[in-house]
């Protein structure tokens, strides 16, 4: 059998594929918020690559990175299956429980805030600022699809804990590093 080819022309004037086969345009509300996903989910891989690089690297924060991948390719599955069509994943009311037991275990370890934090630090911090806002482009992209078709709610909740998630994640990589948190200064 042979390899098949990575490309098949089918997107060539602008339409694609959702799940079930049905073409739409590549700026589809649809393909807006899966790509968004998608984007994320890039900017997720860079991140673990730079806390990688990182003089103490945390397995417990990269296998988180790593579940919170599969669940963003879960997320960008759901958003590319049309509402009539049965989807072949979900994403469970428990990962959001997942991911604010992660947030409030990182919080635990962060000093108490008095000022807006700004983005930098260390690279590791600064991509999971880069991150943060693209999720934050991502989940108004899916309720911008909510609004014209409904979306599961989870996944609503699930990109809203996850910006916040990134948030804390950005701060705890500064804090680990001893790299001085940069203050918003009115």
């Amino acid at each position: 059998m042979g390899k098949c080819k990575i490309y098949t022309g089918g997107g060539d004037k602008g339409h694609t594929s959702l799940v079930g086969g049905k073409r739409v345009s590549k700026t589809d509300l649809r393909v807006e918020a899966y790509g968004c996903i998608d984007e994320l989910n890039a900017n997720l891989g860079l991140l673990l690559a730079n806390i990688h690089e990182q003089q103490n690297p945390c397995r417990e924060l990269k296998d988180q990175l790593v579940w919170i991948e599969n669940k963003l390719f879960c997320i960008g599955c759901a958003l590319a299956t049309p509402a009539d069509c049965k989807c072949p994943v979900t994403i469970q009311q428990d990962c959001n429980a997942t991911i604010e037991g992660y947030i409030d275990a990182i919080d635990l370890q962060l000093p108490a805030l008095n000022s807006f934090v700004l983005p930098g630090g260390t690279v590791a911090a600064a991509q999971a600022g880069v991150a943060r806002s693209v999720c934050r482009r991502a989940e108004r992209e899916i309720l911008r699809l909510n609004s014209v078709e409904p979306v599961d709610s989870a996944i609503l909740v699930f990109m809203n804990r996850l910006s916040d998630y990134l948030f804390v994640l950005s701060r705890l990589l500064n804090v680990v590093t001893g790299t001085p948190e940069l203050f918003w200064n009115k």
